[in-house]
């Protein structure tokens, strides 16, 4: 099943109670909190109270959006954030794995990282709860290869990755390694690019509906969740919830 939702860092500019208000009025279902500004690493307090405008709103918390550097226990150790996820009520944490590329870093920083997901993902493990890697540029994940590479390695399974499509590759190729991570897949980041610049998801109604067809295959929950929109306006927002909801409509469980 598809949960549609929100990334909360899309609107930075926005405070927490004005997010809930736009998702609800969207008609999504789930909000991905961010660990940057809107729930931060180790703010018990706010997790909580996050926690229960989310659900006040007849909304669910996806997951964690942290900026958890896999191999640098950055910006805070792994057991602050997992405290902050507990607070939170979220299932899911999403990580970053180190901060170099894939193809640029050497057996000693591979397992570096390594060795700290195996330490997380069992953490996290005895919570009950997923680690999920970001699929982004300049971390271990930033290829279908190294991600693969990475998730084999470390061999734990409550060890996933988000997934997205990478702006320059043709649709042909974001398939090929979306089918190829689909074992692994947990939530989808969702937006549509055109030549660097955010554009309306209804453009990429096409690609999305083959992203989409491919993920459904695993028949597991993912969310998917609205990220970078246009100008970073919530109307604009508003605007991709609606494509998002009539893209979906053709997943309904039978």
């Amino acid at each position: 099943m598809f949960i549609s939702g929100l990334v909360s860092v899309t609107f930075r500019q926005l405070n927490v109670e004005q997010i809930v208000d736009v998702v609800r009025r969207s008609r999504l279902d789930a909000i991905e909190w961010g660990g940057d500004v809107h729930v931060p690493h180790g703010d018990l307090e706010c997790a909580e109270k996050v926690r229960q405008l989310t659900v006040d709103a007849g909304l669910c918390v996806a997951s964690y959006g942290s900026y958890y550097r896999v191999g640098h226990n950055e910006p805070v150790d792994f057991a602050r954030v997992l405290d902050t996820a507990l607070a939170l009520g979220a299932p899911i944490i999403r990580v970053w794995a180190g901060k170099q590329g894939s193809e640029s870093s050497d057996e000693d920083y591979w397992a570096a990282v390594i060795k700290d997901s195996q330490r997380i993902a069992r953490l996290a493990a005895a919570q009950k709860i997923v680690v999920s890697y970001e699929y982004h540029a300049k971390t271990l994940t930033d290829t279908c290869a190294g991600t693969l590479r990475l998730l084999q390695s470390v061999n734990e399974p409550n060890l996933l990755t988000h997934w997205q499509p990478v702006n320059h590759r043709s649709r042909e190729q974001n398939l090929e390694e979306l089918a190829q991570l689909r074992a692994y897949l947990c939530h989808i980041h969702a937006f549509h690019w055109l030549s660097g610049q955010r554009r309306p998801l209804a453009e990429g109604e096409d690609d999305w509906r083959c992203y989409l067809k491919s993920a459904w295959e695993t028949r597991r929950d993912h969310g998917v969740l609205l990220e970078f929109v246009a100008d970073d306006k919530p109307d604009n927002y508003l605007t991709d919830a609606g494509s998002l909801r009539n893209l979906l409509k053709t997943f309904q469980p039978s």
